[in-house]
């Protein structure tokens, strides 16, 4: 086994999570599955250049037998039965806290887009899930309130989300390489909770970001099944659930729950890193994949409701669930004709999906569980989910996935300061340590910058004059960045150094010549941690 090293900062954390025993697993998984990572990043470069070079994508003819055969994924385990409403947010304590007393059915433990790589995070974030695991998570604030799990209601189950396999964990060093962060967070939480977790009736349960392909899905299976031999763990026990929040998933979703069918337990529609695939993989195919302001692609779009079609229809008929979108506003405690107008939106956007057949959907905030759970509740009555309703499935063609251009909406001057104001917001914080993100009473997070940046990039090079006429070019953009990096100054919520981090890096990703794949890459080496 190869030797691994921290390089991170000290935590508080580190005795209780960083034993020799976890990271030397951490490392046999690396050494084992490591090179398969590399392998499948290099891989999907050459699909993305074979469909920048055809302007399209399709569905895969070599796995037609697995689209066109009956089969079904393991049966879901009594806790991941009712998923009607669940709730998002980093693997902070307090919030953490705030998550499990919701009253949601699900909460998912987000190591990926609500949080950052900071190595306290990433550290931190395992002592708070090993604490909820035990029941004894507890916080209080400087100013000397508390916070502690309820006893009094049934808690939501716990769904662990890993990073991505595009991005390393530089804190801790396999061999002398970088470790793969999807690992390490993989590892760390596997280790220390996969068996408690069972003792206490529940499981390892796990949601998947960011895959591409079968072929990432098979590798995270392998890691499944290989953690639970190496650790005794009954094989069979991960539940894993799917985001489908890039283009090609959408066009491999049965292969995906296929590869993990002993481990999977549903799909998931994620809108903002959806539209953000889609711009990143067809960049430079022609204006017909221009996407107007970002706030103005609803999920009736038609290229988007062939998408949630499609993801309700194959998972339904695989016997998994489907999990619709997220609800991002935060409640304001002082304009209520805002929360009125905002909350009727999200009234009506979860009834679409309750009527459209999906088994429950994500908030962002504990203020919104009521209303979620209530609107699912009027559709499920008794049922825990929608499996069992027979669908009128229209067939989804390759070219309803791809209908880009029949969005009703226009590029306007204010959704391009939109973009601007909201990547910076969010990227000053980021580089401060939160990934989580209150903007404009929406809760931002990783995947929200990105679609903000990648439509700015897209306008750019692609000389789209906005509703008044106005070209988008560079000196634009940057002027626009000006405003709000003076504006952002003014508020005091962070650091003139940082904000002006945040504006160089966020002109770096938005105005580069090539295309950055991920924000959060050159965003990570702009850390700096003591």
């Amino acid at each position: 086994m190869s030797q691994i090293t921290v390089t991170g900062p000290a935590t508080p954390f580190d005795s209780a999570i960083l034993t020799p025993a976890a990271l030397g697993f951490v490392a046999e998984l690396h050494d084992r599955f490591a090179a398969r990572r590399d392998e499948l990043l290099t891989a999907r470069a050459g699909r993305r250049a074979a469909a920048s070079a055809t302007g399209t994508l399709d569905f895969l003819a070599e796995t037609r037998t697995v689209r066109e055969s009956d089969w079904t994924v393991a049966p879901a385990p009594a806790d991941l039965l009712d998923r009607r409403v669940e709730i998002t947010g980093p693997t902070e304590p307090k919030m953490a806290v705030n998550a499990l007393n919701s009253g949601a059915k699900v909460w998912l433990a987000d190591l990926e887009d609500a949080s950052t790589p900071h190595w306290a995070n990433v550290v931190g974030g395992q002592d708070v899930l090993a604490k909820v695991t035990r029941r004894t998570l507890e916080h209080t604030t400087p100013e000397g309130k508390q916070y502690r799990i309820r006893t009094d209601q049934p808690l939501p189950t716990v769904v662990m989300r890993p990073r991505g396999w595009h991005l390393d964990e530089r804190h801790l060093l396999v061999g002398g390489r970088p470790a793969v962060g999807a690992l390490v967070d993989f590892g760390l939480y596997f280790f220390h909770n996969a068996a408690e977790l069972l003792a206490r009736g529940s499981g390892p349960y796990f949601y998947l970001p960011k895959l591409e392909s079968h072929h990432e899905a098979r590798l995270w299976n392998d890691v499944f099944v290989a953690a639970q031999d190496l650790l005794g763990i009954p094989q069979g026990s991960v539940r894993a659930t799917v985001l489908i929040e890039t283009i090609p998933a959408a066009f491999e979703m049965d292969e995906i729950l296929y590869e993990l069918r002993d481990h999977a337990s549903g799909l998931n529609a994620g809108r903002w890193d959806y539209l953000f695939s889609i711009i990143k993989y067809f960049r430079d195919a022609g204006p017909q994949f221009v996407l107007p302001d970002r706030n103005a692609v609803t999920m009736t779009a038609p290229f988007m409701r062939a998408y949630t079609d499609l993801l309700v229809r194959t998972c339904h008929r695989r016997r998994a669930h489907a999990i619709g979108g997220m609800a991002a506003f935060i409640p304001s405690r002082r304009d209520e004709a805002v929360n009125a107008v905002a909350l009727e939106k999200v009234r009506a956007d979860k009834k679409r999906e309750a009527g459209d057949g999906f088994d429950g959907s994500w908030v962002a905030h504990p203020d919104l569980v009521g209303l979620c759970a209530e609107v699912f509740g009027s559709a499920l009555g008794e049922r825990p989910h929608q499996l069992e309703v027979p669908g009128d499935w229209r067939e989804i063609r390759a070219a309803d996935l791809l209908d880009v251009a029949s969005t009703d909406a226009s590029v306007t001057r204010e959704g391009l300061r939109n973009d601007v104001a909201v990547g910076l917001r969010y990227l000053a914080s980021w580089l401060g340590g939160s990934g989580a993100v209150a903007i404009f009473n929406l809760m931002e997070d990783a995947a929200t910058a990105e679609i903000s940046r990648s439509q700015i990039w897209h306008w750019v090079h692609g000389g789209i004059g906005l509703e008044d006429g106005t070209v988008v070019t560079a000196g634009l953009v940057r002027e626009l960045l000006a405003e709000e990096r003076a504006a952002l100054v003014a508020e005091a919520l962070v650091g003139t150094e940082q904000v002006e981090l945040a504006a160089r890096l966020f002109e770096r990703v938005a105005l580069a010549d090539e295309f950055p794949d991920f924000l959060t890459v050159p965003a990570y080496e702009e850390l700096s941690e003591s």
